[in-house]
């Protein structure tokens, strides 16, 4: 996801001294502070928390859809739209834009998922008016100029060349998606490929724009100093009218989880390391296990004390570290492994990380290692809530999947909940066994092509190739 932030350092400080909003339960949880929840004519839904702690105003607006809408083989399509919201729209180009965020001190940022196109903006109280005026000038009026067209989709390709470059890194998750989810919309790149990007036309965003963006599918929270009456008729006027969106909403089925292991080895020639990534299918973002299973990740390979880097970095140094996690939407996404070693010490490290996927799945988690998981993720939580940046995002997450305040005012309730017993059984049904992954490796191919043979049948393209899928493959 591309997001443009223009910040000055006085409205940085205000943001650092802003207090915690979310409010402490007897148990030693946090409640959220009281919202209201609108819905307006056109089908926009509005979610207005008042927080007269600090002078600020934050918005958040997502937009249902994201890059579900990317038509076939233009995967970027969305990425693309997103990018142009912040290059000029209704009276303002580009560069006017831009400077009517940073002479108010204020933060704007656009971006997309699977699911969901958003922006969300930061400005002091007594510029809300601009920010809500610059928000939907951009949603409502963009300019879509081919101009700035052409320079954001030539930056989109030259930056996944240049990650393939530098630090393959940044895009082993979109390998890995498309070697896992190939065939299901998750699978596709969010941000495009440098092929898919390549076949991108003004007229294609445009068609996305028209045919996936508009009022119905708009939730809007905003978080500040501000009166909730006041701030529901601005938000009224200024978006109220907005049109529908002309196509049918995007929506997915559930993929499969992958049955046995089969690998994809991406060549890099001359590479001194080989970056890996193990995953299948995971839990979705309302999977009524997902406290436990953020448990039982958090020991796993979720923090710096995890097993897996326990293992790979601080016992054997075969890494500088290891970690895994849930890549939670509507649907499940992936939950996935990742790391990098030395090109010679490649089946050491996959070896070793197989391994302590099997013994978590043998052994389960003692009493220690629950409390600590849960003391930690209880510490972590209230500052995910904290400013009004946070809150506001966590809003318009609760209204897109359908979730209440319990999804944050019960939290500490669920975490403590989580014994030995439910840790062992989201373990049997959330994680994979080290039997049933999709694994790709970046690495020289010709160096460790015959020792990773024993994780799979293999698979290789060159990264050089332009997509994130090997051509050949089924």
């Amino acid at each position: 996801m591309t997001m443009l932030n223009l910040i000055r350092p006085a409205f940085l400080a205000l943001v650092a001294l802003a207090s915690v909003a979310a409010q402490a339960d007897a148990g030693g949880g946090v409640r959220l502070p009281a919202f209201q929840r609108v819905t307006l004519a056109n089908g926009a839904e509005l979610v207005l928390m008042e927080k007269h702690d600090t002078p600020l105003v934050s918005l958040a607006a997502v937009v249902r859809g994201g890059a579900l809408g990317d038509p076939a083989g233009k995967e970027g399509t969305a990425s693309l739209f997103a990018e142009l919201t912040q290059k000029g729209a209704g009276t303002r180009d580009s560069a006017q834009f831009a400077e009517a965020i940073e002479s108010a001190g204020g933060a704007l940022g656009a971006g997309v998922g699977n699911e969901s196109l958003s922006i969300s903006a930061s400005f002091m109280a007594k510029d809300a008016d601009l920010m809500i005026g610059l928000v939907a000038d951009a949603l409502m009026r963009p300019r879509l100029s081919q101009d700035e067209f052409s320079k954001a989709r030539t930056l989109a390709i030259q930056s996944i060349a240049a990650a393939k470059d530098s630090d393959p890194r940044a895009l082993i998750g979109e390998y890995g998606d498309a070697w896992l989810f190939h065939g299901h919309p998750y699978g596709r790149a969010v941000d495009g490929s440098e092929s898919t990007l390549a076949t991108v036309t003004l007229d294609d965003v445009k068609r996305y724009y028209a045919d996936y963006v508009g009022g119905d599918r708009l939730i809007l929270a905003v978080v500040g100093d501000f009166s909730a009456p006041d701030m529901q008729r601005k938000l009224e006027t200024a978006f109220g009218g907005w049109r529908k969106a002309e196509a049918t909403l995007p929506v997915v089925a559930a993929p499969a989880k992958l049955q046995g292991r089969r690998v994809l080895l991406v060549d890099k020639p001359g590479a001194t390391q080989t970056y890996f990534w193990l995953g299948n299918v995971g839990a979705s973002r309302t999977d009524p296990a997902r406290t436990s299973q953020s448990v039982v990740n958090t020991v796993f390979g979720g923090r710096f004390t995890s097993m897996l880097n326990t293992e790979l970095r601080i016992k054997s140094g075969l890494t500088y570290g290891a970690s895994s996690g849930f890549d939670r939407s509507t649907q499940p996404g992936a939950f996935s492994i990742g790391s990098y070693t030395q090109t010679a010490k490649t089946t050491d490290a996959i070896d070793l990380a197989l391994a302590t996927l099997d013994r978590l799945h043998q052994d389960g988690l003692d009493a220690a290692a629950l409390a600590s998981s849960r003391s930690y993720m209880l510490g972590q939580f209230p500052p995910s809530i904290e400013t009004n940046g946070q809150l506001a995002g966590r809003l318009t997450d609760l209204v897109f999947y359908g979730l209440g305040p319990e999804d944050v005012d019960q939290y500490a309730t669920r975490v403590r909940s989580v014994d030995a017993v439910i840790a062992k059984e989201t373990t049997a049904t959330a994680f994979p066994t080290s039997k049933d992954l999709a694994i790709v490796l970046i690495g020289d191919a010709g160096k460790i092509r015959d020792a990773v043979k024993k994780y799979g049948p293999v698979t290789e393209m060159k990264l050089a190739d332009l997509q994130f899928y090997p051509a050949t493959a089924p």
